[in-house]
């Protein structure tokens, strides 16, 4: 079910032709390029690096000069609010994972378990694809100063190596838990700041309830 090489292909062809939707000129070789995700499990994928790439860009608009307060404020919610599907719908991998393995009495609970779960390794594979194309970008960027292009080129061969690594480390995973040989859990993120009753930044502000 998980090919870390689809994945990353999948990531790195989504992560061309979202960037290429962004600029409208570009809209018909974007959508020629687009490559829809052939199944349900790397549709789920898919949806994921979505919400990265759009986090990514948020988190853009809340660094350029000039934004006000008010903007500065708005931003922050949408980042609160697509961070938390990014999470979601990395714990929406693993429940697919896991909800696919049971019938066949795995993962094997006498495993060794493993700290990270193949739905948190996916998310961090998206969030290297979105660091390996703008460092690309910046390495060839055309009016940047000396040496700018020449660290990037450097910057760009680690992210690669670091991508390869835990690309295998997927594959690694996967393949031994199919073999029972190790297990994974769901961990789920339990984010608080989106929840009113749980954030105190949020709930000591409310306006008090009065009965009567």
């Amino acid at each position: 079910m998980i090919s870390a090489a689809a994945i990353v292909e999948l990531q790195d062809r989504q992560t061309r032709a979202w960037h290429l939707q962004r600029h409208p000129r570009n809209a018909e070789a974007a959508a020629s390029g687009n490559g829809a995700a052939t199944d349900d499990w790397l549709l789920a994928v898919s949806r994921q690096h979505r919400a990265n790439f759009d986090l990514w860009h948020i988190e853009d608009e809340a660094r350029a000069p000039g934004v006000i307060d008010a903007e500065l404020a708005a931003v922050k919610h949408r980042i609160d609010r697509t961070n938390q599907l990014r999470n979601d719908l990395a714990e929406e991998l693993d429940c697919t994972l896991l909800a696919w393995l049971e019938p066949q009495g795995l993962p094997n609970p006498g495993a060794p378990l493993n700290s990270e779960s193949p739905g948190l390794v996916v998310d961090r594979l998206s969030i290297l694809a979105l660091k390996i194309y703008h460092t690309r970008e910046e390495a060839e960027r055309a009016d940047a100063p000396p040496g700018h292009a020449a660290r990037n080129r450097e910057r760009l061969a680690i992210l690669e190596n670091q991508r390869t690594d835990l690309a295998g480390c997927l594959d690694d995973l996967w393949r031994e838990t199919l073999s029972g040989k190790r297990q994974f859990k769901l961990y789920r993120q339990l984010k608080m700041y989106n929840d009113p009753s749980l954030n105190p930044a949020i709930y000591r502000n409310l306006p008090a309830k009065h009965s009567g």
